[in-house]
């Protein structure tokens, strides 16, 4: 009984640890020059650093999403899903009116080589693996051995939540869409609250494919989609230039700050 006891002290202080580890690293981290410049190969060996952290607390790969015998299953799973975005993203290109919801002063200025470098590297490397990982992998894995799965699933879309207050904070300034202090508060609560829904859904597709594959597929094309979707249209090939939009605030992640 009390080797039981241990375990499941030992279980739920790896899963706060990881909770905690990743909130304070993309808020304090992130905001290091190091970090911006060395983006994607910093995140992928933290990828590499938590993934090992949990084998050695006993997470097994199919404790974390890994299995390759369900790959198939969460293509199946987040296909569609990632499918019925990538239509969005090309309707909000096409329609006029929808253009400004696009607008992103991130993208501004980018060479077709650069936003391809961001959609092709950054944010598949740096952020779709970093966080599907660390979040749909490691930390809703660790909380699961400690909590009901529902209550894992709502704690750890409530970390991604938080996961995206300095990126929000950074895509309001950059954009000029709030002067900092109290009148970035509702924009940055509206993020974390919108990203934490997000996260709910990616949870979902998780849980119900047995695989990381379902919800990388969506992340991948929510973000690298965005870029994309922005390029084209304020680069003339969807339409002309726009201003910025409502859309970056709640896509801060893997954009390049400029």
């Amino acid at each position: 009984m009390s080797t039981r006891r241990s375990r499941r002290g030992r279980d739920a202080a790896f899963a706060a640890a990881v909770a905690a580890g990743l909130t304070a690293y993309n808020n304090l981290a992130g905001r290091q020059r190091w970090h911006e410049r060395w983006y994607p190969a910093v995140n992928v060996a933290a990828t590499g650093t938590l993934l090992a952290a949990a084998a050695a607390s006993g997470l097994t790969a199919d404790d974390l999403g890994g299995r390759r015998d369900r790959l198939a299953a969460g293509v199946r799973a987040g296909g569609p899903a990632a499918l019925a975005l990538a239509a969005g993203w090309l309707i909000l290109a096409a329609v006029p009116a929808a253009r400004p919801v696009l607008g992103d002063r991130r993208i501004a200025g980018l060479t077709g080589r650069g936003v391809a470098y961001q959609a092709v590297v950054r944010i598949p490397a740096g952020t779709v693996l970093w966080e599907e990982a660390a979040f749909r992998g490691v930390l809703q894995a660790s909380l699961r051995r400690v909590l009901p799965g529902p209550a894992a699933i709502a704690v750890t879309s409530a970390v991604f939540g938080l996961w995206h207050v300095r990126p929000t904070v950074d895509a309001l300034r950059i954009n000029q869409l709030a002067p900092g202090g109290r009148a970035a508060a509702g924009p940055v609560a509206a993020a974390v609250a919108a990203t934490a829904v997000a996260g709910l859904l990616l949870s979902g597709l998780r849980e119900r494919s047995g695989s990381l594959a379902a919800p990388m597929l969506l992340h991948l094309t929510a973000n690298s989609g965005a870029v994309l979707a922005a390029w084209a249209v304020q680069n003339g090939a969807a339409g002309r230039r726009t201003s910025a939009g409502p859309l970056k605030i709640f896509n801060g992640g893997g954009y390049q700050s400029r």
